[in-house]
């Protein structure tokens, strides 16, 4: 079988790449365009390590086709900063301690940016929920959620000045 070209927006970056028809959108980022940010967990979308945002919603790599990716805008965990500058979400996930192997990392990470972009005021109870989709094996939760809702306060002041 003939491998399918694609031109995509990957962390606002315009991208072509060639995969194979049955190749995950997650092994074309980490095998062809080596942004090996995003982690395969599980490979069934259960534990959300390969979490990535297309189109503005949120998407487990894994379970998306590379070719699926024609025409779509996507950000990984390696889109996620601005230059050397962390976002306030992986500021705030140094500050919190709320990563330990960190292989789960980038997809809260990602997960919680798009929480923030579409809900820049969330209760815990709305962090908890959105932020379910991915799973920690080492930290307990609770400095995850406490980071993105600090998180949120700085953006939300950010946004103000």
């Amino acid at each position: 079988m003939s491998k399918i070209h694609v031109s995509t927006v990957i962390n606002d970056d315009p991208v072509e790449y060639l995969c194979e028809p049955q190749q995950s959108l997650l092994d074309v980022l980490r095998d062809e365009l080596n942004l090996t940010g995003s982690k395969e967990g599980c490979g069934s979308g259960d534990c959300g390590a390969c979490t990535v945002i297309v189109d503005g919603r949120i998407v487990c790599s894994c379970l998306m086709l590379g070719a699926e990716a024609e025409g779509r805008k996507i950000t990984t965990v390696e889109g996620i900063a601005t230059g050397d500058k962390l976002h306030p979400v992986q500021q705030k996930f140094l500050e919190h301690a709320a990563l330990q192997c960190g292989f789960c990392t980038p997809g809260f990470i990602v997960a919680a940016k798009a929480l923030l972009d579409e809900n820049p005021n969330p209760s815990e109870e709305e962090a908890r929920y959105w932020l379910a989709g991915n799973l920690c094996r080492c930290t307990g939760y609770d400095k995850i959620v406490r980071a993105v809702l600090d998180a949120a306060e700085v953006m939300r002041a950010e946004a103000a000045e």
